[in-house]
């Protein structure tokens, strides 16, 4: 779900983000193809070739069930990288932040972040999840790219000439540029670190054939972005609270021997059971998992304390063992009113949401953009000037009713002003 104001907030900014990238040199970068071999390389998957010729590396259909990955021996988390493509048949791919699931067949599979490289020049930069997500619920790309936006960067792909392609990773971040001119801009809760690769798709006649050629491919390293607990097991087994607090504590009881924190509320308690963090945030990625038995709930964010039987105003990520859980909801305070909902998308979390079962809600805060994702899809994608700029977190027991709640994984990844420079350079 994405409002008109973010496509056209995205075009605005398309010319000025161009010439950002334009600016940024080549200091710090690093070479990971030395253009002689294939040393700190490996292949994953398929069986199709790679070789290196003059200069170049080559990849050559030769599996027609496996797609095939030439990856990095090293691990990347929060990077920029740069290289060079020409496509000359079929389908390819630059993965990253990826890795490789063993099976006791034998065989393996490459999972992870794909920016696709393809023949149809709309679909070049964006990203695709190889391996997990690809296809789920109808959905074959991550981001949620304006068409108007593809057609500028469609305008910029040289097909079957050498091509620019950057991938850049921040956190919960992620983007591309094809030839300088912006592709993707969405946030993402999954894999913060993985490796490199360069793909060879299967096809039905794999002849040797080359598929795709690479070159001058250039890392510029971050380290990796970390989830900070809530919850934190000790050497002793049991878990606390970490940089937050309960509200009402009876209501809250860790169950040490199964992983995760049980809240009940009755009916005849009108104040809210909460769980708050100490500290306000102001851009942020939050996430916990649930699963929920009856009542109400929410993921709180950007809330502030105030004095009501809710205790906490401001956004709500909505867990309601139904189908707005991940919706967004607004919360009156003591003197302000409250909106309301303001973002809702039940079709769509009708299909994602496991009813009965464990679920995962996640909020992407950024500026006025924020992003619900539920089970990995993105179910919310909005700019909202009218939003708070900071605050508090927290998990919700609704007051007035009868509830029970269990959660576990709360945690939070930062988004600090170094960050964002660097994201939205």
């Amino acid at each position: 779900m994405r409002s008109d104001k973010l496509a056209m907030a995205f075009l605005a900014g398309v010319f000025a983000v161009t010439q950002a990238v334009a600016q940024v040199g080549e200091d710090g970068f690093l070479a990971l193809f030395d253009g002689k071999s294939l040393k700190g390389w490996q292949r994953h998957g398929g069986q199709s070739a790679y070789r290196v010729e003059d200069g170049v590396i080559v990849g050559s259909f030769g599996d027609a069930k496996h797609n095939t990955f030439l990856c990095t021996d090293k691990t990347f988390g929060d990077f920029i990288l740069r290289s060079e493509f020409k496509l000359e048949a079929g389908n390819s791919g630059v993965q990253f932040r990826s890795a490789a699931r063993q099976y006791a067949d034998g065989s393996e599979r490459v999972f992870g972040y794909q920016a696709e490289i393809a023949g149809e020049p709309e679909r070049v930069g964006r990203i695709y999840d190889e391996g997990r997500r690809g296809f789920k619920f109808d959905r074959i790309w991550l981001d949620d790219t304006a068409p108007e936006r593809l057609a500028l960067s469609a305008e910029a792909y040289r097909k079957g000439e050498w091509n620019n392609l950057e991938v850049q990773c921040f956190g919960p971040s992620i983007r591309t540029w094809l030839n300088g001119v912006p592709v993707v801009d969405f946030f993402d809760d999954a894999d913060l670190s993985g490796f490199i690769g360069l793909q060879v798709h299967a096809v039905k006649e794999p002849d040797g054939s080359v598929c795709a050629r690479w070159r001058n491919i250039r890392v510029k390293d971050f380290g990796v972005s970390r989830w900070e607990p809530f919850f934190v097991k000790g050497a002793d087994g049991k878990f606390t609270l970490q940089g937050a607090r309960f509200v009402l504590a009876d209501e809250w009881v860790f169950k040490d021997a199964e992983g995760y924190l049980e809240g009940t509320h009755k009916p005849g308690e009108k104040r809210d059971g909460l769980v708050v963090s100490d500290r306000e945030y102001k851009d942020f990625i939050v996430r916990v998992t649930y699963r929920f038995f009856g009542g109400n709930s929410a993921l709180y964010f950007r809330a502030e304390e105030v004095n009501t039987p809710w205790l906490l105003k401001g956004f709500q990520n909505e867990i309601g063992g139904n189908n707005k859980d991940s919706a967004l909801w607004h919360t009156a305070g003591d003197k302000t009113k409250g909106r309301g909902w303001v973002a809702q998308n039940d079709e769509f979390i009708a299909k994602v949401r496991e009813p009965g079962g464990w679920n995962t809600t996640c909020t992407v805060a950024y500026g006025d953009r924020i992003v619900s994702i539920l089970n990995g899809q993105r179910t919310i994608d909005m700019i909202d000037p009218l939003c708070e700029k900071s605050g508090k977190v927290g998990l919700q027991l609704h007051g007035g009713q009868d509830g029970k709640m269990w959660f576990k994984d709360f945690e939070i990844i930062e988004i600090t002003p170094e960050m964002r420079k660097l994201i939205d350079r």
